[in-house]
């Protein structure tokens, strides 16, 4: 099989070397806008072939992976579009369905039913494909968000290959995942992110990174994640998690009250919630 890979950085790099280790996939295809992201593929042996276009890339694939942030993903499949084979499939990994379905539906024509919006629930704080891991997947979830247009052989051969790469499937609506994922994904980024640059602009900044404990740094490692790709995230779903930082907002305000207050029980009956929350979810243990 022949694979495109459009976008070559951590998690396409990552899904095309784990395809290329189970046997599904034999030649990859790699192009990126930035020219050095795709010669690393090259030295990671994670692409076979560096294409000089989108256009070169596609021309001969079998199945299709757009790898690019979201905010870049219409412009992407506009460029893909004209020079796709008949039959190819494509997918994505991007971390927004709703706006990434719909760049898909204005731009891919006839090949939209043969499109299949993919979401693996994997990552590292580290992009790019220098730090390719064909094992990324094992056991993770990876969700699929088709719709009533997306044709039912597409979708079967798109999850087949993530099982291939080691994923564990599970199907959700397009508007589903993104309220999920504003809540559990794009909101703690945006709390790490917002900590970590208020603390940096404090007038004893250093003192109080030296001094940072496990805690802090567990809590604000994914605010070393790339800015420009949560850029895009937030923006492309900014309905649903303006309306999780409306909920977050309301909480800290009574929290606030309560510390200001010295109202200890209010506090606890917080903490205790939430701890109780916590050790109940074995997914997130």
């Amino acid at each position: 099989m022949r694979l495109a890979l459009i976008g070559v950085g951590l998690i396409g790099g990552s899904l095309a070397a784990a395809l290329k280790a189970a046997g599904e996939v034999d030649h990859v295809v790699g192009f990126d806008i930035d020219p050095r992201a795709a010669a690393k593929g090259v030295a990671a042996g994670v692409i076979d072939r560096a294409a000089e276009s989108m256009a070169e890339a596609v021309s001969s694939a079998d199945v299709l992976i757009l790898a690019v942030p979201v905010g870049a993903m219409r412009e992407a499949m506009a460029g893909i579009a004209k020079h796709l084979p008949p039959q190819a499939l494509v997918t994505d990994v991007g971390s927004t369905k709703v706006s990434v379905i719909a760049d898909a539906r204005a731009t891919l024509g006839a090949a939209f039913g043969r499109f299949v919006p993919a979401h693996p629930i994997a990552g590292g704080e580290r992009p790019g494909v220098e730090h390719t891991d064909a094992g990324l997947f094992q056991g993770r979830l990876a969700i699929t968000t088709p719709t009533p247009d997306t044709d039912p052989a597409a979708l079967d051969a798109i999850e087949r290959l993530w099982r291939s790469a080691g994923a564990r499937l599970e199907r959700l609506a397009p508007d589903v995942h993104d309220r999920i994922f504003a809540a559990v994904s794009h909101l703690p980024h945006v709390l790490a992110f917002v900590l970590v640059e208020m603390i940096a602009r404090s007038p004893d900044a250093d003192a109080k990174f030296a001094h940072a404990g496990a805690g802090f740094r567990d809590f604000t490692r994914i605010a070393a994640s790339s800015p420009q790709m949560w850029r895009d995230v937030c923006l492309a779903n900014r309905v649903a998690l303006a309306s999780e930082l409306n909920a977050f907002c309301e909480s800290l305000a009574k929290l606030q009250e309560a510390i200001v207050g010295a109202d200890g029980a209010a506090l606890e009956r917080v903490f205790q919630a939430a701890s109780d929350a916590r050790r109940r979810s074995p997914s997130v243990r």
